[in-house]
């Protein structure tokens, strides 16, 4: 990790009217503090790839994060709770009433949570269309012959993986062993877990990918992540449909056949994958894309200019 991240998780970890406010999780952009009731969940201005964390600070990238979840869970409120109480840092502990904390910070119930990542796929592309090209199929899911790179998929598929620990990569897995995968971690309950995240999932991505698409951008994947609530009910957790967790196009410029340009951190991927003695560092020019492109999703979603 590069000198700015360091300074950031210091400066996180220093003390503040008297209170001293730790991490009890870091990921590879959020750290998540324990507010007693509730949990803060900070989205920090870090950068990963390849399930790396780069040496770079993408500046208000964790405001765009933050927001954009907060847009989204409110937008699909009618589908399913989230575990969103506030953004507002006069509502959090003291601590968090700093302006390097206003805008990307979020108040959240706690969860316990479910062990999948819950990704879904409307069109074929990266890792999905390497996987279709050898053997027609996606994490399993037998697909239509003669697809192209990018194209839309008949229906949307559901292919969900594990939860890996920092450094280590996702594994895919069937929605049969996602049953037996929550099965052990919670007795009796594994098939009604799976059947519901796959159902919730492809929901949450249906009514949010047609919005998107009024506003001139194409969701071709997303993963959502969810918990149980103190009444064992399945709640949305974690981030929601951001240039992290998605692949944004603009639906502009689409055309099927080949890769698309992305709303995400797509120029970072190329420029790393371009320049394989990067020692995990992007230049000035490439971290100035990734934002202006994270900013552009964010205005166009939301009609909004970020403050």
């Amino acid at each position: 990790m590069g000198k700015n991240a360091k300074q950031r998780i210091i400066h996180d970890k220093i003390e503040c009217g008297g209170n001293i406010m730790k991490p009890i999780k870091e990921g590879k952009v959020r750290e998540i503090y324990d507010a007693g009731d509730s949990l803060i969940m900070v989205a920090t201005d870090r950068i990963s790839c390849f399930d790396v964390i780069l040496n770079n600070i993408i500046k208000k990238k964790g405001t765009v994060l933050t927001k954009m979840s907060e847009f989204w869970f409110k937008y699909t409120e009618d589908i399913l709770p989230n575990h969103m109480i506030t953004t507002d840092v006069n509502e959090m502990p003291e601590f968090f009433r700093k302006p390097e904390y206003d805008g990307n910070s979020m108040m959240c119930k706690k969860l316990e949570m479910l062990p999948i990542e819950c990704i879904v796929r409307g069109y074929i592309t990266g890792s999905g269309f390497a996987s279709y090209q050898k053997d027609g199929t996606v994490c399993g899911i037998k697909l239509p012959c003669g697809l192209k790179e990018s194209e839309k998929l008949p229906e949307p598929i559901y292919t969900p993986s594990t939860k890996a620990e920092i450094g280590d990569h996702d594994e895919n897995i069937s929605y049969e062993q996602s049953i037996v995968h929550l099965e052990k971690h919670f007795p009796g309950k594994g098939e009604e877990y799976a059947k519901k995240l796959k159902e919730y999932t492809i929901s949450l991505y249906k009514k949010c990918a047609d919005y998107a698409l009024t506003k001139g951008i194409i969701i071709a994947d997303t993963k959502f992540e969810f918990g149980l609530d103190e009444n064992g009910q399945i709640v949305i957790g974690d981030e929601m449909l951001t240039p992290d967790s998605s692949r944004f196009w603009p639906a502009d410029s689409y055309e099927p056949g080949h890769s698309q340009p992305s709303f995400d951190k797509q120029f970072a991927r190329d420029w790393l994958k371009a320049n394989p003695d990067n020692n995990w560092t992007l230049p000035e020019d490439i971290t100035e894309k990734t934002i202006a492109k994270y900013l552009q999703a964010y205005r166009q979603l939301t009609g909004e200019e970020l403050k």
